[in-house]
């Protein structure tokens, strides 16, 4: 009855979320309590519910359950595959308000959301330097080193 309706009666106590069932908002409290019940056998992770588990031990099994209709591509995770069918269907539900561009996944927008914010994410352990993405950071953490990775492909000499 309760799942056509609106109604949440059993509230977190530290934040007031509401959950329609007791067994879910037992779930939401390990948030806050850090308790994992659920242990892979195979190497010992531990995990928050069980759904986590049985997901995780696909990467022991090497099960991947859900396939792509379109190209066979198969995925641990359903909602994998619902994000990788964007790429045949080209949809794109996620769209920036400043600009108006689209985007595939939640975290490509929130990526893109920082070219208009300025927000950087990613520090330099070495300098403090701030970087807007993981990849940037990256490239920058170079300077710190004698590392040369790009080659030219005439004389082979390397660059940063």
């Amino acid at each position: 009855q309760r799942s056509h309706t609106e109604e949440r009666p059993f509230r977190c106590p530290e934040f007031g979320k509401g959950f329609q069932y007791s067994s879910a908002l037992i779930t939401h409290r390990r948030i806050h309590t850090g308790e994992r019940p659920y242990e892979c056998g195979e190497c010992g992770v531990r995990f928050q519910t069980s759904s986590s588990l049985t997901v995780h031990q696909r990467i022991h099994t090497g099960e991947r359950p859900y396939e792509c209709g379109e190209c066979g591509k198969r995925f641990r995770r359903s909602s994998h595959l619902i994000i990788h069918q964007r790429i045949h269907t080209g949809e794109r539900p996620y769209e920036s308000s400043e600009s108006g561009k689209r985007f595939q996944t939640s975290s490509e927008l929130r990526l893109h959301q920082q070219t208009h914010t300025g927000e950087k994410l990613y520090e330099c352990g070495e300098c403090g330097k701030r970087c807007q993405s993981s990849s940037s950071l990256l490239l920058h953490q170079l300077i710190h080193t004698e590392e040369r990775p790009f080659r030219c492909p005439e004389c082979g000499k390397g660059f940063k």
